[in-house]
Order: C-alpha cells, then sequence, then structure tokens
C-alpha cells in the first residue's frame, strides 16, 4: 500500500528550497565585527589573553589602541587652536577616535559579551572603570573644542513595516581588521 505522504520522482510535490533568514541588521553586522576584532587583538596579545581572562584593564588598552586609527583631532593643552570649535588651520596635535564612536562601540561589545554567555556580573564592558574613561575622553575632548557635549536628540527613521514604531541611528566605528 502506498503511503500518500510518499512522493515519486515524477509527483507533483514541489521541493522549494528553506526559507532564507533576514540578513543582519547593520547594527548586528557591526557587533559582530567589532566582538571578533577584540578577540583578535586579545589573541595578539604577548602572551595571548583568552576571553576568559580578559577584565577591564584589557578592554582600557583596546581603547587606547584604537585612538591611532581615530579621525577626530583633539587639541593638546600647548596648542594655539585649544578651545576653538573651529580652528582657522592646521596643526600637529593628535587624532584620536571620538567619544560617540567609543561609547558606542562599548555598547556593541556589552550586548555581545551577554550574547555569547557572559554574565552581566562579570562583564568587563560594563565596568565602572569603563565609564569613568569614557567620561574623561568626553570631557577632554569637549574642552578640546571649546564645546560642551550636550545631550542631542536622537534622529528617527520611520519603520517602514510600522510606521508607529522608529528606529534609532547607529553610530559606527570602523575597526581595522588585525592579523
Amino acid at each position: 500500500m502506498n503511503n500518500p505522504k510518499e512522493t515519486t520522482d515524477h509527483g507533483s510535490a514541489s521541493h522549494h528550497p528553506p526559507p532564507q533568514p533576514p540578513p543582519p541588521s547593520r547594527y548586528e553586522s557591526q557587533k559582530r565585527r567589532d566582538w571578533n576584532t577584540f578577540g583578535q587583538y586579545l589573541k595578539n596579545q604577548r602572551p595571548p589573553v583568552s576571553l576568559s581572562h580578559c577584565n577591564c584593564n584589557h578592554v582600557l588598552e583596546f581603547l587606547r589602541y584604537l585612538d591611532q586609527f581615530g579621525k577626530t583631532k583633539v587639541h593638546l593643552h600647548g596648542c594655539v587652536f585649544f578651545g576653538q570649535p573651529d580652528p582657522p588651520g592646521p596643526c600637529t596635535c593628535p587624532l584620536r577616535q571620538a567619544w560617540g564612536s567609543l561609547d558606542a562601540l562599548i555598547g556593541r561589545l556589552r550586548a555581545a559579551y551577554e550574547e555569547h554567555g557572559g554574565s552581566p556580573e562579570s562583564n568587563p564592558f560594563g565596568n565602572g572603570a569603563i565609564r569613568v574613561y569614557l567620561r574623561e575622553v568626553k570631557d577632554c575632548q569637549a574642552k578640546a573644542r571649546g564645546i560642551p557635549y550636550k545631550k542631542k536628540k536622537k534622529k528617527r527613521k520611520i519603520n517602514s513595516h510600522n510606521p508607529n514604531m522608529a528606529q534609532d541611528d547607529q553610530v559606527m566605528i570602523k575597526i581595522p581588521k588585525l592579523e
């Protein structure tokens, strides 16, 4: 007796590939890249550092390491342009990562840590020392520019699927690949 659920090569049963999941959001893609880059940074330490032995000092070193790839001019105290929001000429002051970029990076890494099984209590990205460092960077950059940071209202995008929902803009930081 034939089973009605069985199909033959000549049957009319259609063979559809399984539906593909939607591509990850820009935020999720950036979070994955940031997580992979931080993991590579730890592996490149001498001696290499495992994620289970990572602490807030490794995170602070990583943030300082990233400064070399920054694009934000931060005037030093001795610079003639210190405290000027729009300096009229070039200077030799260093380029650094912008405070907002570092803050967004830490937020993504903090979330990624917990998604990869880390507990919120032991999350090195949520350590108070990281918050203090970010506050110092923010204050230093504000003084160097002569502009105090004011909390900006977030720009909202209308969600095309549900016009009543808005999506926050994402702050992105480009991190070079480590090898």
